[in-house]
This record gives C-alpha cells, structure tokens and sequence, in this order.
C-alpha cells in the first residue's frame, strides 16, 4: 500500500469531520434543461502525490469514453469546507463534490438521488453500511469515494516485557494489560486514550460500539444511555487508575499516534495510514487486532467515508450520471482508494484487496463497520460539542457529561 503523509490528513481529518452544512444555500432544484457537455468536479485533497494526477487522468478518460468534459478543481481538507460552501450560497455549487458530509444538502433537496443518476449495477455493489449511512429521508445521496476503518494496535515489545501472550479480547483482559503495562515504569503508557477535540467521536465510537452502544436508535438520540455512560465510566476508570497518559481529555489523536510510534505506549487504536506509518520507520514491533468488547462478543469498527455527492443543475444528469458509472468502474475507484492508502467502498473492492494480507482485520470487518450517524443534518453541530467536551467526563461526571450531549443533539444541535 502506498501511503502517503498527508493522506493521514485527509480521510483522518476529513471523513472524520464534517462540513458546515447547507446553511441557506442557493443552488438549481431541477436537472431539466439543454444537455451540458462539460461539469465541475471539486475535490478533496487526500495526498500531493496522488489525489491531482489521479483526477487529472479520470478526467482524459471521462472525455475520451464519454464524451463529456470534466472540469477538475482539487482543494485542501483545511479549505474544502469553506470554499464549498461559499459556492453553494452564491449559486455557483459544481456538479459533483467531493466533502464529508451531505445530509444537511439533501435535506435543502440540493442533491439527486440514487434512482436519477447511480446505475443499478452501481449501487448494488456498493457495500450495505455505506449506502445505509449515505441515506437520508429514505433516499441514498452519499456516495462513498473511498473508506478507512479502525483496529487495535499493540507493541509487542511491550507485551512480551510485561508477560503478556496475546492481545485482550475483552475490556476486563484491556485494563489488567494496561496495568501491567504501566508497571513497566519508565514513561510506559499502557493504553494511549485520545479525548481531546480534535476527535474524541472516532475514539468513543470504537468503545461504545463494542459495549452494544450507539449514538442514535432510529430517530432518537441515545448519547445518554446507559452503555455508554457505562463505556464512558470505563474510560474514566483507566484514567484513574493512572494507566493512560497524562491528561487524555486534551490529548488528540495524532499525540496518540505519536506515543505509540516512539515505543512509549502499548496500546491504541489505529488504522491503515499508521501502520504504513509504523512500517516506514522500523522502530515498532507492533501487532493489529480487532478490538475488544466488554464482554468477548464479535468485535465491531468505526468506519468512515467521504461523499461524491452530485448536486441537481439544469442539463446535467447525463453527464453526471456518466461520471459515476465511469469512477465506480474497479480499476478506477480501486487504483484511487490504493493510490491514497484506504479501504475499499464496494464489495468487489473487498474481494480485490484480498491479497493485502496487512488490511486483513480491516477487511473483515469492514462490511459491518458502524458509522457515526452522518445521514442526521445535525451531526455536524453535535459531533462538535462531542470534541468539545467529552473528555470533561473524565475529570468529571461522566453521566452529566452525556446528559449535556444528548441535550444539545435533541435541539438539533
């Protein structure tokens, strides 16, 4: 796999964030009109190396099987969000953007849907929790471009010096493993927790996933049930038992990262860019399993996507439709997720990533990967207030904490 840094943050940062939303954002509501031969692609930057030569080639072989001409615009993750924005209010949204988030677009009934410009075949090979958590309101308008997925990273370093065999498979062997890890003495962090705001919801939704929790059930919102404030009275737990570094309520993920890459800490979730990371330096001897859950039951992950979403102008279906059938094509979408060091977003990218013997737990699991509820508008307003203070449940009542979250969510954000 080829991996290049900044890819780190692009889908890291990217798919894991969220866009500013609609807002009161201008835009065509018709697809009817004389037949445009050119559309506007705005696309994220994933990596220098690959995301514009990609692109730049999809469009040579857009023009050259279809007829139609691409006009490609790549933008940075730190100003894809503002930009695009700015184009939708004016009136001027491309025809096909490629962002994080789109349910507060398809609610202002901005994008096409599934049945106008996705063929058949299309979305049938699309895998299930991806059209899942890019439906809203009953209709698939999220278009996954590519995908990551979390696992359990592990020093195994570390796990023989502290006589540990093989990694937890429950959140009882976690904390004893923690324990005797720490004891190691020397700055040794038994488990690297990262609740700081760059993006404490990832962290969290591994746990609360494998502790049977989710943030919505259907139409309601569940941030203060009792699983995770259960999940989140563990993490707590660790915090207090002194097996975590120090102050993990401001500790961001990359801090984690880079704890676990200097040999320092034993464990921590991670995903395929880190241990593409971990293989360039050749400082850890590290392991990747599928997380732990609270009591032994199948393992689940945080998945996460970013969205090619098409947006309704007179004249453009065709075109766009053309776009789509020629990108989901296998050697295209999959010599772009490879190029960029992801996961796969259909289930011929499953089978075609097979032979990656290093993405193997991620691979497994990835058809039933849980997403953050990124289908509800208001995600965007609540996934901030959880960066913002979710690590305030570590220090204080975790409970409180929650009932705040879940607050904020049942006001729309």
């Amino acid at each position: 796999m080829v991996v290049a840094g900044v890819a780190i943050a692009g889908l890291a940062l990217g798919a894991c964030g969220g866009g500013t939303g609609a807002g009161s954002a201008g835009g065509s509501t018709g697809g009817s009109g004389e037949e445009v031969k050119t559309i506007k692609l705005v696309a994220a930057e994933y990596s220098k190396d690959n995301t514009k030569k990609f692109w730049d080639a999809f469009a040579a072989t857009y023009k050259q099987k279809t007829g139609y001409t691409l006009d490609v615009q790549v933008v940075s993750w730190d100003n894809i969000d503002q930009q695009s924005s700015t184009m939708i209010q004016n009136n001027q949204a491309p025809d096909i953007l490629n962002l994080n988030a789109y349910a507060s677009y398809a609610k202002d009934g901005l994008l096409y849907d599934s049945d106008a410009v996705l063929p058949a075949a299309v979305k049938s090979d699309i895998l299930d929790t991806f059209v899942k958590y890019g439906t809203y309101d009953g209709k698939f308008y999220g278009f996954p471009d590519l995908s990551s997925a979390r696992a359990f990273f592990y020093n195994k370093t570390l796990f023989k010096q502290a006589g540990i065999n093989e990694p937890p498979k429950t959140w009882a062997e976690l904390e004893a493993d923690a324990k005797k890890l720490a004891a190691l003495g020397n700055g040794t962090v038994g488990y690297a927790l990262p609740l700081g705001p760059e993006e404490s919801q990832g962290e969290f939704s591994m746990w609360l996933f494998n502790n049977g929790g989710t943030w919505k059930d259907g139409d309601k919102w569940t941030i203060n049930s009792a699983k995770n404030v259960e999940t989140l009275s563990f993490l707590k737990k660790l915090t207090d038992e002194k097996v975590t570094q120090n102050n993990p309520a401001r500790t961001n993920r990359a801090d984690a990262f880079d704890l676990f890459k200097s040999g320092k800490a034993g464990m921590v979730i991670g995903f395929s860019p880190l241990a593409a990371a971990l293989d360039a330096d050749k400082k850890v001897d590290y392991g990747v399993a599928p997380f732990p859950t609270n009591d032994g039951s199948e393992s689940k992950t945080f998945g996460v996507t970013d969205y090619l979403m098409a947006f309704k102008k007179p004249g453009n279906e065709k075109a766009v439709k053309a776009f789509y059938d020629l990108y989901y094509q296998p050697d295209q979408v999959n010599t772009f997720i490879k190029a960029e060091g992801f996961l796969p977003v259909t289930k011929s990218g499953v089978e075609a990533f097979k032979g990656e013997t290093s993405l193997k737990v991620y691979l497994d699991t990835l058809p039933n990967a849980q997403l953050t509820p990124t289908d509800d508008p208001t995600w965007d307003k609540v996934k901030l207030a959880v960066q913002q203070n979710l690590g305030g449940g570590l220090t204080g009542s975790p409970q409180a904490t929650l009932d705040g979250l879940q607050k904020t969510a049942e006001n729309g954000g």
